[in-house]
């Protein structure tokens, strides 16, 4: 008898040059977030953000062709450890995922651990993993301490 197939996921790890406080923050705050959550070559053109349990958010990307509305719900929210959250675009074929970004403290860094379920298909988990990993490095740079300047 053949096991049933599990939905594709995608896992993704990245050390952040910033503590869990400042990257929690980032992935909890409205006008921070409309500078890093889109991929390179896309923009955020209209984000709500309701950053508590049952909250929902409604995200906007434009792209050189269209834009793209992302909705969810807060499921879980471990300040400054754990956020999880649902995810549905068309991207997911409007069907229901599930995001959890976990945040591991090393010394003044910070191990994100995102992992991302219930995608429809191979082809959705293709395309998160590149738009995830993308958006990832925009939030690690805008968590980046910035240097002091003297004059």
């Amino acid at each position: 008898m053949a096991k049933p197939q599990q939905p594709p996921a995608l896992h993704l790890r990245r050390l952040f040059t910033a503590t869990p406080q400042e990257v929690f923050a980032a992935w909890t705050d409205p006008i921070g977030m409309t500078e890093w959550m889109c991929p390179e070559g896309m923009s955020v053109t209209a984000l709500e953000l309701e950053p508590h349990v049952g909250g929902r958010f409604r995200l906007v990307m434009r792209g050189a062709q269209s834009e793209i509305e992302h909705i969810g719900e807060y499921r879980e929210i471990e300040p400054p450890r754990k956020l999880v959250f649902t995810w549905r675009s068309p991207a997911t074929y409007g069907q229901e995922t599930l995001v959890t970004v976990e945040l591991v403290p090393h010394g003044t860094k910070t191990e994100l651990l995102l992992t991302h379920e219930w995608l429809p298909d191979a082809v959705a988990q293709k395309g998160h993993s590149q738009g995830w990993q993308s958006i990832l490095e925009k939030c690690d740079a805008y968590c980046k301490p910035t240097p002091a300047v003297f004059s």
